[in-house]
């Protein structure tokens, strides 16, 4: 099942760059509906009560130099396995009115980047990780720079040149790991590394090489300059996959990598990357409320709530890997519905410009049901309660509290000010009078909504109930928070803490 979860889609990919145009869009959806019932297969086998790899499938490739095909799943990369096949869906059916232009080869591309994303994260090996973290640079780089927007190749190019010093970081990290045990041959095995004792001045060596690595990808604060010019300059369906989910390789290399395989020198450098994340979530909140770009601004938010995932690694407590996680799959969805909104109002209206936009909540010659919907994914990036956003922050806060009180004071904050720039944009966008001589926009059809409802309706569905969201991961997150706590008791704790009955509610 792993292996058809990659390979599927690069088969399909194929296939459908040799069919037709007329009959390339029904070929992709097949792809990616059977790629998505596959994930759906996924959830209903995972055995939520193991912690180790599951479903793993292990073939020798080249063993000379340490490289296997090996792969598992676990509760840190289901979630997001998941997430990647639910977009890779929602773009490819939904979104053909935002690729003008030549969406055969766009689909193509999609197909790869989704291959390239699972393959990562359902990886056991460095060395294959390496591989297909590599293997989403060059399509995305083809998206950005064909579907972009006027200043697409120079924002392309700045992706292609900050995510390719990321490979070659991560790269030269895992095979410096790999030199100091080979014994006689280099071990890149996930599960071997973990269970391997280096001096702690190497551990550290190692950790900061891999740290600055899925710190651009993610990225944070101060790799993040590739991020708004980006985001700003790429195709909805573009920014919707690349926010959505492949950063999301970023954090997860984080907390698969660097906590999990370096748990000492990561509780020795912990309370510095804790003041790095609070830092970085006022850092994007202010940023943002300067803009006036409704999409730039949604960029330089996502700053700060990537560094929520940054924070909940730093304390490495039970609750706070949850919250991170649940938060990786929190952003991806509130991301990609703020996206697909803001290209939606700026395809019907024609600017994205803040002092150009209002009234857009009109009932007759505005937008009212996506601004409704822009409303609520505003509600949930401010993590008000009863959405995915407040249960996946509140987490976070939990667990990273008791061990770092200022960075989660600062992050509480942000949070605040998250609300700030989020009231300014809809007060601007959705409300006030419409101008009687030019506001006549288009009509949004029910097609064209359907991708923005089926986010908001698991938005909601995982605010209301979030045991759907954090009980994948409660093994798992366990098994990284006992080697960095090295305290067996925090299984207990996790479990005291997850039966209360707000988390239950």
């Amino acid at each position: 099942m792993l292996s058809a979860l990659i390979w599927l889609p690069v088969i399909g990919a194929l296939v459908i760059a040799l069919l037709p145009q007329s009959q390339s869009k029904k070929g992709a959806i097949i792809v990616a509906s059977a790629i998505l019932i596959l994930d759906v297969l996924l959830l209903k086998q995972f055995d939520t009560n193991l912690a180790a790899f599951q479903l793993s499938e292990n073939l020798p490739w080249l063993e000379n130099i340490g490289l296997n095909y090996s792969l598992g799943v676990d509760g840190l990369s289901l979630p997001l396995v998941a997430l990647n096949g639910l977009l890779t869906w929602l773009i490819i059916c939904f979104c053909e009115n935002q690729i003008k232009e030549r969406f055969k080869l766009f689909q193509v591309l999609m197909l790869l980047i989704h291959a390239g994303v699972s393959g990562a994260m359902l990886s056991t090996n460095t060395l294959l990780f390496v591989l297909f973290y590599e293997l989403v640079l060059i399509p995305l780089y083809l998206i950005i720079a064909v579907w972009g927007g006027l200043q697409r190749s120079y924002a392309a190019m700045k992706f292609l040149i900050f995510t390719a010093v990321s490979g070659v970081l991560v790269l030269v990290g895992f095979l410096a790991l790999g030199w100091l045990t080979a014994n006689p041959t280099p071990i890149f095995d996930y599960s071997t590394l973990q269970t391997l004792s280096l001096p702690l001045e190497v551990q550290i060596t190692l950790l900061v090489v891999l740290l600055l690595g899925f710190s651009i990808k993610a990225p944070f604060v101060p790799f993040h300059s590739w991020l708004p010019d980006t985001y700003v300059e790429s195709a909805t369906p573009t920014v919707m996959m690349l926010g959505g989910i492949v950063a999301k390789l970023g954090t997860y290399g984080l907390f698969r990598f660097c906590v999990g395989l370096f748990p000492d020198a990561w509780a020795l450098l912990a309370p510095y990357i804790a003041i790095w994340a609070g830092l970085g979530v006022l850092y994007g909140a202010m940023v943002a409320i300067s803009q006036k770009d409704i999409k730039r601004m949604v960029a330089y938010s996502s700053i700060g709530h990537m560094s929520y995932i940054l924070l909940a690694a730093a304390a490495a407590t039970p609750l706070s890997l949850i919250g991170g996680i649940g938060q990786m799959v929190s952003h991806g969805l509130v991301l990609a519905l703020l996206f697909y909104l803001v290209g939606v109002i700026e395809e019907k209206v024609g600017t994205r410009d803040l002092d150009l936009l209002n009234g857009l909540l009109n009932p007759l010659r505005g937008l009212p049901t996506t601004s409704a919907l822009l409303i609520l994914g505003g509600m949930a990036s401010a993590g008000i309660p009863g959405l995915v956003g407040f249960i996946a922050e509140f987490l976070v806060f939990q667990g990273t509290f008791t061990k770092f009180p200022i960075p989660t004071i600062f992050s509480i904050i942000g949070t605040g000010l998250t609300a700030v720039y989020f009231v300014i944009l809809l007060n601007r966008t959705c409300f006030g009078k419409l101008d009687n001589a030019t506001a006549y926009y288009p009509k949004v059809s029910g097609l064209e909504q359907l991708p923005a409802l089926i986010l908001t309706g698991l938005i909601i569905f995982l605010g209301v109930q979030p045991v759907w969201l954090v009980k994948w991961s409660e093994k798992a997150t366990v098994k990284i928070a006992e080697q960095v706590e090295g305290n067996i008791l925090v299984s207990q704790n996790l479990t005291e803490s997850l039966s209360s009955p707000l988390i239950k509610d």
